[in-house]
């Protein structure tokens, strides 16, 4: 029976099964990230909508004029077309800082999206390593399991003989139907890793593999995270954003040329012999300043420029946290290693106990409560250790989503 659960269980996880390299490729391609490409591409092609509005501006244009009082100066009809050419010369330094904001804010953008694959990244890692823990623990606890029953087997047949108790039976029993339910769990907690990921990378996926990951060694220049950047950016941009509403202070120059044809149509013959058609063009230089507006130019700055400090306090504020969770995770993985050395001290010592208790227990020198014992602790300390040594791998990968590195190159 308990081969039979074993291959129930485990037959479908190779089935459709993927490595870790594979579950992060694949989550890359999920409708977060889409998404987020496609904002992107979104504000790029509004920073160029907005660069080609301060080239020169051509337009072309006709106008039909009718007058129910015909003079020497106005035809009954005019029919005019034109051609004009507009361009602002100077506009008080709100171009330059238009055109920086937009480069920041795509700047940004590109920094969140990498920010949003390594956060990725980082989920699918601990549910795969979370997915191997419970894997283990699912193996020692079928192994468990059937240990269990084969002593059942055996002291059953002593109970047909009249050498043990019931009670000692109903213990084993006991003990099975609670490893059942633990082992129920465990199969509801692996179904629940894979369905997270399923959300992540957007169809149904399995687990294989023993993928490791390479420990990240501390350099001079370790960078910031890519959130961290792309605050900075986004920090930037406010700025001169608060400088292109400062321009308005300064003066604005403007030329524009335009070009028409008229075609004037007289009904009177008095006026007949007046020129009918002729062309015009105009060149003109406008100059613009705003001198007074009663503080407009000064509260939008000021209002501009509060959300820069803002913006500037609160990337103080992330950077100073990012600081502490680095530490944090150097804290954490020391400790993981110290973890290691104390679940393999475990094991050693539960194992070696079990032998020596099983031993007894089979020359009746103690009752099976011992044995139960010593026979839990040893799987439980097989477990513990699988469990501290996948925990291990995670801990690696937070030092390196924290010290601003792709976890992806990472995973080996």
């Amino acid at each position: 029976m308990i081969k039979k659960l074993y291959l129930i269980c485990v037959i479908p996880s190779f089935v459709f099964a993927h490595t870790l390299n594979e579950l992060v490729e694949m989550s890359f391609n999920n409708k977060l990230i889409e998404s987020s490409k496609m904002n992107i591409e979104s504000t790029q092609y509004e920073y160029e909508s907005v660069k080609a509005k301060y080239l020169p501006q051509l337009s072309l244009g006709a106008k039909y004029q009718l007058t129910n009082k015909e003079t020497s100066s106005v035809a009954d009809n005019i029919n005019v077309l034109y051609a004009e050419v507009d361009y602002n010369i100077y506009d008080g330094g709100k171009r330059e800082n238009t055109f920086d904001s937009y480069e920041s804010d795509i700047l940004s953008a590109k920094e969140n999206l990498s920010d949003l694959k390594n956060k990725i990244a980082l989920e699918v890692v601990n549910y795969y390593y979370n997915y191997m823990s419970l894997s283990s623990q699912k193996e020692a606890k079928l192994k468990h399991i059937e240990q269990l029953q084969a002593q059942h087997q055996r002291l059953q047949k002593f109970l047909e003989a009249g050498k043990v108790t019931n009670d000692e039976v109903d213990k084993i029993v006991s003990r099975v139907q609670s490893a059942n339910v633990n082992l129920h769990e465990i199969e509801l907690n692996i179904q629940t890793i894979l369905h997270n990921l399923e959300y992540l990378v957007g169809k149904k996926v399995s687990v294989t593999g023993t993928s490791k990951i390479e420990e990240y060694i501390e350099q001079e220049d370790n960078g910031i995270r890519s959130d961290l950047k792309a605050l900075k950016l986004d920090t930037e941009s406010l700025l001169y954003k608060a400088k292109a509403q400062k321009s308005d202070y300064l003066p604005s120059l403007n030329i524009n040329d335009t070009y028409y044809r008229y075609d004037l149509n007289y009904k009177t013959l008095t006026y007949n012999g007046l020129s009918d058609e002729y062309t015009q063009n105009l060149i003109s230089l406008n100059l613009s300043w705003n001198i007074f507006g009663f503080g407009t130019t000064k509260k939008a700055y000021e209002s501009a420029y509060k959300k820069y400090t803002a913006s500037k306090s609160k990337f103080e504020y992330e950077k100073n946290k990012a600081s502490v969770d680095l530490k944090l995770a150097k804290k954490a993985l020391e400790i993981g290693k110290l973890k290691i050395l104390s679940a393999e001290a475990a094991l050693k010592a539960a194992d070696s106990t079990y032998v020596t208790i099983k031993n007894k227990y089979q020359n009746g020198l103690v009752d099976n409560v011992a044995y139960l014992e010593a026979l839990s602790e040893k799987y439980s300390a097989i477990s513990q250790l699988k469990d501290a040594t996948y925990d291990l791998e995670i801990k690696k990968t937070n030092i390196i989503y924290h010290s601003g590195k792709n976890i992806e190159e990472y995973i080996k």
